[in-house]
């Protein structure tokens, strides 16, 4: 039971995370589109991280 709470607090956290880290990519290309290329780069890189721990989550929910 305790698991499951701790898996969704994990998914709620990473759903927080991705939409700060595209609400600031979006933000920084409206500013300056000519870094667009550069910063998708880091949005993909930071969203993977962040489903990496979500994941990681879900695999100590399972354990525990």
């Amino acid at each position: 039971m305790t698991g499951n709470i701790g898996y969704g607090l994990c998914v709620i956290g990473a759903g927080f995370g991705i939409g700060l880290a595209a609400y600031g990519a979006a933000l920084s290309m409206a500013r300056q589109p000519e870094v667009q290329g550069r910063l998708f780069t880091v949005f993909i890189l930071a969203s993977a991280f962040v489903e990496a721990l979500a994941l990681i989550g879900f695999v100590v929910a399972l354990i525990g």
